[in-house]
């Protein structure tokens, strides 16, 4: 996977053969192929259907009749067409996004709580966060016109990539728009009425376990996974459960009515977790601003095939990310 890089950068994807030129040309054909077939056959119909009564009106009642008539149905098959057919976004559309979050509907993987949810509304503020139990039914819903976008983990600067999603993106029909990163600030979690000498085990999702190994290992709780990290505070608060406790965010503990019992357990202070912004629409890239680019390939066995294929880039001063 290669990427170019730049300050503030908006991403686009590429899964196997779709680039800005291909996405481009796909809506500009499907404009000038489809649409004008109905369209004449539509002319056809109306010219006929006005012809049968010449015998019964003057030529130039049917002229205007035609006129009139033909003008009605083009308006109308531009409202269908604007209706039914997706457009790919613009650079210059992104920036309206922020402020058009109220309108749309977003998904994320995971409960109320989650950080995902939490990305979900730093990348679209003031939208309506629609929560999935898995990565698939977040892209299904999008694919489905259920929601307008999802916004899904894709890479940990502790826990590395999420592999799960690089797979579904390739499974899936869903285009990069953009990127946001959180700062995951994990938590220890228990009910009113625990403590942390009556916890014995721990509930989280196996990253966030992962990232709070350390300090974990020095309380002595045996570790849990589930899910999500908010599914685990959920879970801990519906079972009012005393000898368990849960890792996950601060609101979390708000929505749930948990005890924080620690703050920033993480081993390291710098955990920051890249999210994919997703939508049924391609971007156009323009030129006002930088552009990330991913992009999925396979190669032949063989000696020297991934350096050949790098070395594409590096001829033409890409600069590659990851």
């Amino acid at each position: 996977m290669a990427a170019t890089t730049g300050k503030s950068p908006v991403s686009s994807s590429f899964v196997q053969k779709l680039n800005p030129r291909t996405s481009y040309c796909y809506q500009d054909s499907y404009s000038t192929i489809n649409l004008p077939r109905r369209l004449r056959r539509i002319h056809s119909q109306a010219c006929n259907n006005i012809s049968s009564s010449s015998d019964q009106v003057p030529d130039s009642v049917h002229k205007q009749a035609k006129a009139i008539e033909l003008q009605k149905l083009i308006d109308d098959d531009s409202r269908d067409s604007s209706i039914s057919l997706p457009r790919p976004l613009t650079s210059a559309s992104l920036s309206n996004l922020a402020t058009e979050g109220s309108r749309l509907r977003v998904a994320y993987q995971g409960v109320r709580g989650a950080y995902s949810e939490s990305a979900a509304e730093k990348a679209y503020p003031n939208c309506e966060a629609v929560p999935c139990e898995q990565f698939d039914t977040a892209f299904e819903a999008v694919e489905r016109w259920l929601v307008d976008r999802a916004v899904l983990p894709i890479e940990n600067s502790l826990g590395g990539s999420i592999h799960r999603n690089y797979d579904l993106l390739l499974r899936h029909r869903l285009h990069i728009v953009g990127e946001v990163k959180l700062a995951i600030r994990h938590c220890l979690l228990a009910n009113p009425d625990a403590n942390l000498e009556e916890l014995k085990r721990v509930l989280s999702h196996p990253q966030a376990l992962a990232q709070c190994e350390n300090t974990l290992t020095k309380l002595g709780l045996v570790r849990e996974a589930v899910d999500d990290t908010a599914g685990a505070a959920k879970f801990i608060a519906f079972h009012k459960l005393k000898d368990a406790g849960a890792v996950a965010s601060e609101t979390a503990a708000r929505i749930y009515g948990l005890n924080i019992l620690a703050r920033d357990i993480q081993d390291d202070s710098d955990n920051i977790t890249r999210f994919l912004m997703l939508a049924r629409e391609p971007i156009i890239p323009g030129i006002d601003k930088p552009f990330k680019t991913s992009i999925v390939f396979s190669l032949e066995e063989g000696p020297g095939e991934l350096f050949k294929a790098l070395a594409v880039f590096a001829m033409r001063n890409i600069n590659l990310t990851k």
